[in-house]
């Protein structure tokens, strides 16, 4: 039975699941409106999630004994606190609870007269990654206090110290309530005692490390997004086979093939995109966000949508991401290079993660990132992505956001450690959470 929107201040409603393509209008639409609204909410800068986005990539460069793609929470759970610290000066106070995934506690708003929204996102900011980043060292934890307490002193410049200190409140209360729900997705679960079974085609741990199945439950933890991943299924691989002649076969010597013939920008792109050593992919998305919203000065409104946006995505299809792979434990091309087609030597250009092959992590969250900042910003927009910079890698330029995600999903098979049918099913995956999230079912 279709969904019949139900109309309420001025926006629409789908029963139980927000239609977020209209909630883009909160803040394009506000002026339409008769209700009073913060006379600046339209022009704030988006210097306080500017420079906590670098903070935020900072904490996750830094991190130690996380596992790569648990750095999606961190993104996910920030970009929520950001956007309903921010919720005073929204239209009616309008909030995405509805669609947060069981999030309660929040703080009911007050009147925006009595809130400056900049100094609410810099307290929920510098409160959450306290939370999320428990073990920072005490350098990142002093640059954290740094950060928060310059803000305040700008903000302080630009409102009353009552105004600032009832808003530092409120973010402070709302990063609270997201910490305590992100407590509960269950990710404290993910690396629970786990079994791992034998069989021909089953992955099994590789080389050089050899190390055990990494978080084998991150597929059970609770997604951000209510319905973000409803009919989710993707085409399967072949059958597994030893025989040459096989499809599975064929699509193991692709990656060993690929590996004969590398490119030099083959090579870049495989190390560009490895991310471990790096900022995590998780932290390059932040990265990539926070480049876009400079490059189009959005402001701060329309910079914490897309935060919030594209780390829940990034979330949720990776939730889906290891239970297929957990489902499907698939042997990686090192194992089946190795010992089927009898290449003892070969190795693969980047280390092999310590989970089951099928599917390509990096496609899934990859494309669902690229697919939210297309839906946000346009189609086919020129990006140069300077992430690495500082590692002095040579950045790389797209002719739109999706071409950022499918070659994060290639430069897996020129890496050595997936087979393309699994890169095109994390392309379908992610391309499916964000119609999902978007509601263009």
């Amino acid at each position: 039975m279709k969904k019949i929107p139900q109309k309420m201040n001025g926006l629409l409603f789908a029963p139980m699941f927000i239609t977020l393509t209209v909630i883009a209008l909160v803040f394009g639409s506000c002026k339409k409106y008769d209700d009073p609204v913060p006379p600046g909410n339209d022009s704030y800068s988006a210097d306080v999630l500017d420079k906590w986005m670098s903070m935020q990539i900072r904490l996750m460069r830094n991190a130690t004994g996380i596992p790569n793609q648990a750095f999606s929470r961190h993104f996910a759970y920030a970009g929520v606190a950001a956007f309903e610290s921010f919720r005073p000066g929204l239209k009616a106070h309008n909030s995405l609870s509805v669609a947060w995934n069981g999030l309660t506690g929040l703080p009911q708003a007050g009147n925006w007269k009595n809130y400056y929204s900049p100094a609410n996102v810099n307290a929920a900011l510098a409160t959450i990654n306290r939370s999320m980043f428990p073990g920072a060292s005490a350098t990142d934890k002093a640059a954290i206090d740094s950060l928060e307490m310059a803000l305040r002193q700008v903000f302080l410049t630009k409102a009353t110290a009552a105004i600032i200190n009832n808003s530092e409140n409120f973010g402070k209360t709302v990063a609270t309530a997201v910490f305590n729900w992100a407590e509960t997705d269950g990710y404290k679960n993910a690396s629970a005692p786990y079994t791992l079974p034998a069989g021909a085609g089953i992955w099994k741990p590789t080389p050089p490390a050899f190390a055990a199945p990494s978080t084998p439950y991150w597929g059970n933890n609770r997604i951000i997004i209510t319905g973000s991943l409803n009919n989710t299924a993707v085409n399967s691989l072949p059958v597994y086979s030893t025989d040459p002649a096989s499809t599975f076969y064929k699509m193991v010597k692709q990656v060993y093939d690929a590996s004969l013939t590398l490119t030099d920008d083959q090579k870049a792109m495989a190390l560009f995109w490895r991310d471990v050593p790096g900022v995590t992919s998780p932290g390059h998305w932040v990265s990539i966000v926070q480049q876009i919203i400079k490059s189009k000065n959005a402001k701060l409104d329309k910079a914490i949508l897309a935060y919030a946006l594209t780390g829940a995505a990034l979330n949720d299809v990776l939730i889906r991401s290891f239970q297929i792979k957990y489902q499907s434990l698939t042997v990686r091309p090192i194992t089946y290079i190795k010992e089927v087609m009898g290449y003892s030597d070969w190795t693969s250009f980047i280390g092999t993660p310590a989970h089951p092959e099928y599917l390509s992590n990096h496609s899934s969250l990859s494309v669902a990132a690229a697919g939210v900042l297309e839906e946000l910003f346009g189609k086919n927009q020129f990006f140069t992505d300077h992430t690495y910079d500082y590692m002095g890698m040579a950045p790389r330029t797209y002719p739109s956001y999706m071409a950022i995600g499918l070659e994060a999903g290639i430069s897996r098979l020129y890496g050595g450690i997936h087979y393309i049918p699994s890169i095109d099913a994390g392309t379908q995956l992610g391309k499916k959470v964000v119609q999902n999230i978007f509601l263009k079912n």
